[in-house]
């Protein structure tokens, strides 16, 4: 029998000059003026966005890709709060990218006259702590990891210096939320939807994702189902997932297990669950199975990846207030990196290959 297994790829449909989701307004890089968010911490251990809890570590949209020094106790127990009430990946419209025009002149987009939260300055976040493959040593400045490279590759293309680039920390939950940012884009595994998109604005696709079970050797149920290779073998589970991810939609949309999954909240507390037994199976992007599997879990592998929910990629995006000035000149940079080659480069160099990944029939 023949086993297909679909390799991952950078986001390459990107339009000359980025994409609108369903309800995103791209905006036209305006002159400069100084923003009414709040201010953000330049520390790399400080939290810049709002409302959410700082020591309920969100290492991004779907992924962990490590541990934190939570404690086992804590880090292990599932969240009360209910899942999020974001679109499923079949929601994405970042496949049908809609190309914004004359909406971002060079002249615009240039430092001096961009209105960015600090003038001739771009305010960069990421989550606290951050994880591989996406950022190298919890280090977005170093440029090292795919979300840390891409970001430094576009702020290049921009036109801002690495010493005009500012890393900020921001909460995953709150920067998806309505309101003010305490930065000026934010690379964090964002799936773009069109729940989310309603709220804040995307930039270009720089990644297509899929989701991928992982599990323990030694839960011999868990093995078993693994074995089959298809969705409804994985129904029995007990499955779990950082809430308010795409990772968590794929469990209650696609999966549809017989057991409500567990929700978390955040991957690392999802990683400790699996640890402790309390869940069968883990909902993670599939780049963040094949690190937990390949570096952070003794014993663990990969049940495969889930199929493209309604036959739709779904995409990472950085993230931007909505209505942000930024918004059309960041997707610019993002899609001349897609066509000049710069994001497979790079994807070549951060991420791991899914072979070893089957796609879940």
């Amino acid at each position: 029998m023949t086993v297909r297994v679909r390799t991952l790829r950078p986001a390459l449909t990107a339009t000359a000059l980025g994409i609108a989701a369903a309800g995103l307004v791209v905006s036209a890089c305006a002159p400069t003026t100084a923003s009414t968010a709040p201010a953000a911490t330049a520390s790399d251990t400080s939290v810049a966005s709002g409302t959410g809890d700082a020591s309920a570590t969100s290492s991004g949209g779907t992924s962990s890709g490590g541990t934190s020094a939570t404690s086992s106790a804590d880090a292990a127990s599932p969240s009360s709060a209910s899942p999020s009430s974001a679109s499923p990946s079949s929601a994405t419209t970042g496949g049908s990218s809609t190309a914004a025009g004359s909406a971002a002149p060079a002249g615009a987009c240039a430092p001096a006259t961009l209105r960015t939260r600090t003038p001739g300055t771009l305010t960069l976040a990421t989550s606290q702590p951050a994880y591989e493959p996406w950022v190298v040593a919890n280090d977005p400045a170093s440029g090292k990891g795919y979300e840390s490279a891409v970001a430094t590759a576009a702020a290049a293309r921009m036109g801002y210096a690495r010493d005009h680039v500012r890393w900020v920390r921001a909460d995953f939950n709150a920067a998806i939320a309505p309101g003010p940012k305490a930065f000026d884009a934010d690379v964090n595994q964002f799936s773009i939807t069109a729940a989310r998109a309603k709220v804040v604005d995307f930039s270009a696709p720089y990644y297509d994702v899929t989701q991928a079970v992982v599990y323990l050797h030694k839960d011999s149920r868990a093995a078993a189902a693994a074995k089959t290779g298809t969705v409804a073998g994985l129904r029995g589970l007990k499955l779990g997932a950082q809430v308010g991810t795409t990772s968590y939609d794929a469990i209650t949309s696609q999966l549809r297990p017989t057991t409500g999954p567990a929700a978390y909240p955040s991957n690392d507390n999802a990683v400790q669950g699996l640890k402790a037994g309390q869940i069968d199976a883990l909902v993670v992007d599939l780049p963040t199975a094949l690190y937990l599997t390949s570096a952070e879990l003794t014993g663990a592998a990969i049940a495969g990846q889930l199929p493209a929910a309604g036959g739709t990629a779904e995409q990472f995006g950085m993230l931007l207030p909505k209505g942000s000035p930024v918004t059309a000149c960041l997707s610019r940079a993002v899609s001349g990196l897609a066509a000049d080659g710069t994001l497979e480069r790079l994807e070549k160099t951060w991420l791991t290959r899914s072979a070893g990944a089957p796609v879940l029939r």
